[in-house]
């Protein structure tokens, strides 16, 4: 797909996404240029939020809806081991979730630093989500880390003091239906914002991010020969940060497919609890490797354990090389760091997760750029009645 011509793209109806995958270790870069422009005004807020919290920490909450959720869930473990925890606590919240019951989320007295994720700025539970944490919460601050410049997020963002706006590449307004640069865009941004490595080891992260992302591209026909198997289900699991990022591997699959393939996502460990049994013999199982030596362990464990049952044909660890690799089949980068955090190494990692489901969606004869038939899911979510929440309550 990354070779072919963009007139034979279009007519499968995969210009776009194809596209919009290949182009993100460019965007990862310019992503990076960004923040270290604005790193100064980033660092100038975040001491203005901590110091107007009386000596509390602040909480920060990030939310989104759908893939915009799952950036907050693969970035939150990683920063509650390497934030400043000193001034912040860190949790992921979906919108759904807090605009249907916003009392179980917000507390008025606790500090707190809304972190936004949106792609376009316009899913009405991003925007109910922020009117109901101005409603409710009594000290908020608020981030807002968008790719349209337009989206009705974004200007809201302009006008309000005690929030920052933090624009993605412009590229990375993904087109297409599914997201791709723009999960990636706002995952490395967050993870630059709140984590407390200096900026030459960041650096030194995304340009070898961008390396392994280039690697996807290149071996594309080794993706391709994974979905060439017989299968009908599909499973991610991953361990910390990268469980959080299995969610969204799968989700992609679902969305690029209109769900022509059944798939799942777990934890390495939490897989054992029942979900295991989703596994048959036409199952495609791959799990993101940690890099940390005490979690890998436990994703080895489960790929042994899944392999030795002989049921699944396809058991495969996705990361890096280091000294405890899976004895069975990997997709392994070679241009990777053993040291790179996880929640950094979910960027190349979802990659390889998106040229699956792109290949998988031309597989069953589906158009990418357009995969729901009957119009019933969108790019931008429709058909949300939103409810007024009770002043006092």
């Amino acid at each position: 797909m990354f070779e072919e011509t963009t007139d034979t793209l279009t007519k499968m109806g995969a210009q776009i996404t194809t596209a919009e995958i290949k182009q993100q270790p460019d965007l990862w870069l310019e992503a990076f240029a960004n923040y270290e422009k604005e790193q100064a005004t980033v660092s100038t807020f975040l001491t203005a939020v901590a110091s107007q919290a009386g000596g509390r920490p602040v909480r920060v909450l990030f939310t989104g809806a759908g893939s915009s959720q799952y950036v907050g869930d693969t970035v939150a473990p990683y920063l509650q081991a390497h934030g400043d925890r000193s001034r912040f606590t860190f949790e992921s919240v979906a919108t759904t979730n807090i605009v249907s019951a916003p009392g179980d989320y917000l507390t008025a007295d606790e500090p707190t630093l809304l972190v936004s994720f949106a792609r376009s700025g316009n899913s009405p539970e991003s925007l109910k989500t922020v009117e109901l944490a101005e409603q409710l919460v009594s000290s908020l601050h608020q981030i807002s880390i968008t790719c349209a410049p337009d989206g009705q997020l974004a200007l809201k963002a302009q006008t309000e003091p005690q929030t920052l706006l933090l624009m993605q590449p412009a590229r990375s307004n993904d087109k297409g239906f599914a997201m791709t640069g723009s999960f990636s865009c706002m995952l490395l941004t967050a993870l630059l914002v709140f984590d407390t490595a200096s900026l030459d080891a960041k650096r030194q992260w995304v340009e070898t991010l961008a390396a392994m992302g280039r690697e996807v591209i290149a071996r594309e026909q080794t993706i391709q020969a994974l979905v060439d198997q017989d299968f009908e289900r599909i499973v991610y699991l991953g361990t910390g940060s990268l469980s959080g990022l299995a969610r969204e591997a799968q989700l992609k699959v679902l969305e690029l497919t209109a769900g022509r393939y059944a798939t799942m996502f777990d934890s390495s460990m939490g897989f054992r609890h029942g979900p295991k049994s989703f596994v048959n013999a036409q199952t495609l199982l791959f799990d993101f490797v940690a890099n940390d030596s005490y979690s890998r362990q436990y994703d080895l464990d489960l790929l042994a354990e899944v392999k030795g049952d002989n049921i699944a044909p396809v058991v495969m660890a996705v990361g890096t090389h280091s000294a405890q690799d899976f004895a069975g089949s990997g997709f392994y980068f070679e241009h990777g760091l053993a040291t790179m955090p996880e929640a950094y190494q979910a960027l190349p990692d979802v990659m390889f997760a998106q040229t699956l489901a792109l290949l998988a969606s031309i597989k069953v004869g589906n158009r990418p750029d357009t995969p729901s038939p009957t119009g019933t899911v969108n790019r931008v979510v429709k058909g949300v009645i939103l409810h007024d929440y009770p002043a006092g309550r």
